[in-house]
């Protein structure tokens, strides 16, 4: 076989990823919104406290990581994380996992295609914005549904841009903190790290507050586990994209926000502008807002594009998994010539769809918001069984020993566990996040009704055949 040909895994789907591509993708799903937007909150309610917010975030989603990829590294062959919580938890905690995930896809990419409407709006303003979100999403479905090397290789040069970005903000900060370059609101200068340095500035609530938030800034990190299963040389490839997790956290997310605060003090930066917008200007670039709003689009763009990617995978996943074959599990099932889950794809573009006609109708606008809340919410959720999947595999005779092993797993394991578990209680202490936490326990208790009858409808049956059976003797 030439070396230009993917390998075709046994279900169709083709092994077309490069490290290189994977690679880029970690980062870009490492590098959102929440950094170029989100931050600006973030650090004017806990001041440079910030950054250890996100290195504690930054250590447990690379823990989880671990656990993920210890198991991707086992068995390279699952196309989405969520498959060892079906394996290791059972079919119907799996069945519930799957969907939850899948949902949150949808509602999130339909948040992102809703943020990709405004952006662009900033330079077409007489433009639909319903109308570009349905030229943006039928752009991004094609494309997913041609081949996994192309939307590794648009992923690729998504990233770049942000990554560019941040480059360009640092090295921009650097310079004027080591020329302490005189700006409106003072002297650029690394002391500017240290005004009111306290741990908790705006009270521990305020500190508290912060970890939601940035904890829902890294969400997408796992996107990279979703790759595997149509990467070459899956093994290897696993082992440099969790290790470097960390390395790109450290990188761009801590020094970015250093750098933010040694230009802008943390007390005047604005929490509904973005920080990067704000260290440009201060820096001369009157174009900075339009240079940000193209960043940020291609940031909410490559969410979208890697939503719908996993959200196909997911859908197909599920329908493998799925008990006693029915003709829409076979139909989502399917696998396109060109190694594609196209179906599932489809499917959850036709979902997306709903936010176009949300555009035109605001008054839906506040019941979107909350789902996406919810679905934000669930993947906390998702997140503990995942973890819980990889305690199950540790005890399974799937185990190697001597493979891409979780560092010190009797301490780290637990206490990950633990922190999700904390992080999304805390959602219940946070006037914002109670509503999207109600409605995720809701929806978990829904699941759990439905099993409940589902398994006594099939004990009834069973009961009702073994009748018939000591009848018929």
């Amino acid at each position: 076989m030439s070396q230009t040909q993917p390998t075709i895994n046994e279900d169709g789907t083709h092994r077309s990823l490069s490290n290189r591509h994977v690679q880029m993708i970690a980062i870009g799903g490492t590098i959102g919104t929440g950094l170029f937007l989100g931050a600006g909150t973030t650090i004017s309610q806990t001041g440079p406290s910030v950054l250890l917010v996100y290195l504690i975030l930054g250590l447990f989603f690379f823990l989880m990581m671990r656990a993920i990829g210890e198991m991707l590294y086992a068995d390279p062959s699952q196309h989405t994380f969520v498959a060892y919580i079906a394996k290791y938890m059972g079919p119907r905690t799996g069945q519930f996992a799957g969907w939850t995930y899948w949902l949150g896809l949808v509602f999130l990419s339909m948040a992102e295609l809703t943020a990709i409407g405004n952006y662009v709006q900033f330079w077409l303003p007489q433009v639909p914005a319903w109308l570009i979100e349905l030229c943006v999403l039928s752009v991004l479905v094609l494309l997913n549904l041609s081949t996994a090397k192309l939307f590794g290789e648009t992923e690729f040069w998504f990233a770049m841009i942000k990554i560019v970005a941040i480059i360009a903000l640092i090295v921009t900060g650097v310079v004027m903190t080591i020329n302490h370059t005189s700006t409106p609101l003072g002297q650029a200068a690394i002391s500017n790290l240290f005004i009111e340095l306290r741990a908790f500035p705006k009270g521990f609530m305020a500190f508290a507050a912060a970890f939601p938030m940035v904890f829902f800034a890294f969400q997408g990190i796992e996107f990279i586990s979703i790759t595997i299963g149509e990467a070459k040389e899956p093994r290897r490839i696993i082992r440099k994209a969790v290790n470097n997790t960390l390395i790109r956290i450290l990188l761009f997310y801590i020094l970015s926000l250093v750098v933010i605060m040694m230009i802008v003090p943390w007390n005047s930066i604005k929490p509904d502008k973005s920080p990067f917008v704000q260290v440009f200007q201060l820096a001369g670039l009157p174009a900075a807002a339009a240079v940000i709003n193209a960043v940020v689009l291609t940031a909410a763009a490559s969410a979208l594009n890697s939503s719908i990617f996993s959200a196909g995978r997911h859908l197909y996943q599920i329908a493998t998994e799925a008990e006693g074959k029915s003709r829409f599990s076979s139909f989502l099932a399917r696998i396109s010539r060109n190694g594609i889950p196209a179906h599932g794809i489809l499917l959850s573009g036709m979902l997306m769809l709903l936010a176009p006609f949300i555009s035109l109708f605001r008054g839906v606008g506040g019941a979107f918001t909350i789902v996406t809340g919810i679905s934000s919410d669930l993947y906390i959720v998702v997140y503990i069984l995942a973890m819980l999947a990889h305690r199950r595999y540790r005890k399974s005779p799937d185990f190697m020993p001597s493979g891409f092993v979780m560092p010190a797993y009797s301490i780290t394991s637990p206490l990950s566990i633990a922190f999700f578990v904390l992080i999304f209680a805390s959602l219940f202490v946070m006037p914002d996040d109670r509503a999207g936490a109600f409605g995720a326990i809701a929806w978990c208790l829904a699941f759990v009704i439905f099993y409940a009858f589902q398994a006594r409808r099939e004990r009834d049956v069973k009961d009702v055949d073994s009748l018939s059976g000591q009848n018929s003797h």
